[in-house]
């Protein structure tokens, strides 16, 4: 989750869906506790718009346990199990155990949101370390995809992935850096996830970042309810939200929309597995 809440949401008019994308892609990264429509209705629409697949991410332990029933009662959804970075004061070891366990689910896919956030003060840097280390080990112990959260945090990340040792699969969500972090990114392999922030007036860096990212190497999402790309920034944000996005990545990359929606698909199998 980004935080970036686009002016609290205040507009709840529902976008119209958009084209469908002429390959099937999937939403990396979403929320679907928190969107204010049923479960069934954010795939349904999806699926519509060609996003035939999401990924529900866990941001403490309740949300994550809710993540991983939810991919089970539903065939287009995957999981990810974590406690966020700005939930991790007094994390214990229980608590990092049930992840632990809900890890070992088949429907959980990946490990997240973890990572460092030093652009909120929730949660004392100590506290954040000790639990992104740990989730570094729940991720190469289950051998599942570790999702990075990363917000003004990039030295930090990078030297602990280094220290603790990478796993073999990492993304870094609503990727945050420029042009020279995706270059770091993309020599250890590391995959960015672009939001629709990358759509925004102001986020040239981003667009900097995506040009510099190999095709292979990215991934798109909605961080849903937030990040709703241009032009329906400032409502809520959904699944089916993703041609949007997808589209104007592929015009700042210079690359057909089928072609980006190839890649993107295949670097989703490769990192979460098949469906």
């Amino acid at each position: 989750m980004s935080g970036e809440e686009q002016g609290g949401l205040a507009s709840r008019a529902v976008p119209p869906l958009p084209d469908p994308l002429p390959v099937d892609v999937f939403d990396s990264h979403c929320h679907l506790d928190i969107v204010e429509t049923p479960v069934t209705e954010q795939v349904a629409a999806a699926r519509a718009a060609g996003v035939t697949r999401i990924v529900t991410i866990g941001c403490d332990l309740p949300s994550s346990r809710w993540a991983a029933e939810t991919a089970v009662e539903h065939d287009n959804v995957y999981a990810a199990v974590a406690i966020h970075p700005n939930e991790t004061t007094d994390v214990d070891e229980a608590v990092l155990a049930d992840i632990g366990r809900l890890a070992e689910q088949p429907r959980v896919r990946a490990i997240g949101e973890t990572g460092l956030d030093y652009y909120r003060d929730w949660a004392p840097k100590d506290d954040q370390h000790r639990s992104f280390r740990a989730h570094i080990e729940i991720a190469k112990r289950s051998g599942k995809a570790l999702v990075i959260h990363d917000r003004d945090a990039h030295d930090d990340v990078l030297s602990i992935l280094r220290e603790e040792g990478a796993p073999d699969r990492v993304v870094f969500h609503c990727f945050s850096g420029d042009g020279d972090m995706a270059k770091v990114c993309a020599d250890r392999g590391y995959v960015m996830s672009f939001a629709g922030n990358v759509t925004f007036k102001n986020a040239e860096p981003l667009r900097d970042a995506l040009r510099a990212a190999p095709l292979d190497l990215i991934l798109v999402e909605t961080d849903a309810p937030f990040l709703t790309p241009i032009p329906h920034r400032g409502k809520p944000n959904a699944s089916y939200l993703v041609p949007h996005t997808v589209r104007f990545m592929a015009e700042v990359k210079g690359v057909e929309v089928a072609d980006l929606c190839t890649a993107i698909a295949a670097t989703g199998e490769r990192v979460f597995g098949p469906w």
